[in-house]
């Protein structure tokens, strides 16, 4: 008689496969539609607020714009055409997720873009259309990329060559746009090349608040000679559990206790005040964290 293995896995059953299947298959829609949504958000910012102002993006959107405008072709044809080398290139070295979900976001793209064109220009004023026509941008680039998607083939390369240089994937693709905008001055005047360059940034930050969202989490390094009433203000007022750990200074090597904490974007503000009330001379180190789990950590907003 065969001894039983207690660690050996029990295959799931059919009621557990079909289960996996249904979450899986939601997930996949609920992450498409919002992919969707971003692609036509992104249209709807180039069509009638960007291009008909001449202000561009940057890197293959902003080429594409460029060229549609030099050659008379639809803008969605373009965006489709340049993208899908990088599209390929995606799925064989990143994976098919992003890849097809990538090709979706590009497809909705081209298509709105196309269907958009014809509409007249939602603004006419410059100042409107960039600052809005770059929040929309983000918007919409924000959510594609939130949900495993790119619009722009240039991310792809980036990711790529990170992998290979000491670069990150940002500096890359920010010497890429360096020259697409530098191109824009070319194409459409330096006036603007420069509101372009302005869009630019605003579709970037906010593309940082959609992705990272107004919760970002951020960790917090406090060393104090009043460190036991900060931690518990802290406790007290924002709710947040702190770490004591113990540390020694470099200089004179006193012994330091050092209070360690998470919080959110919203709560940094508080947390100052309640440092600074404390200690006016207090360490105070933050930085953004990307993820956070485990423990009794929740994102909330102050009250």
């Amino acid at each position: 008689m065969n001894a039983v293995n207690p660690n050996q896995l029990i295959p799931p059953t059919a009621t557990q496969v079909r289960q996996h299947k249904q979450r899986t298959l939601k997930s996949n829609l609920f992450r498409s539609m919002f992919i969707v949504v971003g692609a036509i958000i992104v249209s709807v910012a180039l069509e009638l607020f960007l291009v008909p102002n001449k202000i561009t993006d940057g890197g293959i959107t902003g080429i594409s714009v460029m060229t549609s405008y030099l050659s008379g072709f639809p803008l969605g044809v373009f965006l489709f055409l340049f993208n899908l080398p990088f599209l390929i290139v995606g799925y064989k070295q990143i994976g098919k997720t992003f890849a097809v979900s990538t090709l979706l976001g590009i497809t909705v793209m081209s298509v709105g873009t196309a269907l958009l064109h014809p509409v007249a220009a939602f603004v006419s004023d410059t100042l409107l259309a960039f600052v809005f026509g770059g929040i929309l941008l983000g918007l919409g680039t924000g959510l594609v990329i939130r949900f495993g998607g790119s619009l722009d083939g240039t991310e792809i390369v980036a990711i790529l060559i990170s992998r290979r240089t000491p670069f990150s994937v940002g500096e890359i693709i920010m010497f890429f746009n360096f020259f697409i905008l530098l191109g824009a001055g070319f194409v459409f005047g330096w006036e603007r090349a420069l509101f372009s360059l302005l869009a630019y940034y605003i579709a970037y930050k906010t593309i940082d608040i959609v992705v990272d969202g107004l919760n970002e989490s951020k960790s917090v390094w406090i060393i104090s000679d009043q460190i036991d009433e900060i931690g518990d203000a802290i406790l007290s007022r924002l709710g947040r559990g702190v770490t004591y750990l113990s540390g020694e200074g470099g200089f004179s090597g006193d012994p330091k206790k050092v209070i360690f904490c998470v919080i959110t974007r919203l709560e940094e503000a508080k947390l100052k005040e309640i440092v600074n009330h404390y200690d006016e001379n207090a360490f105070l180190a933050v930085g953004n964290i990307h993820d956070v789990k485990g423990g009794r950590f929740k994102k909330k907003a102050i009250h």
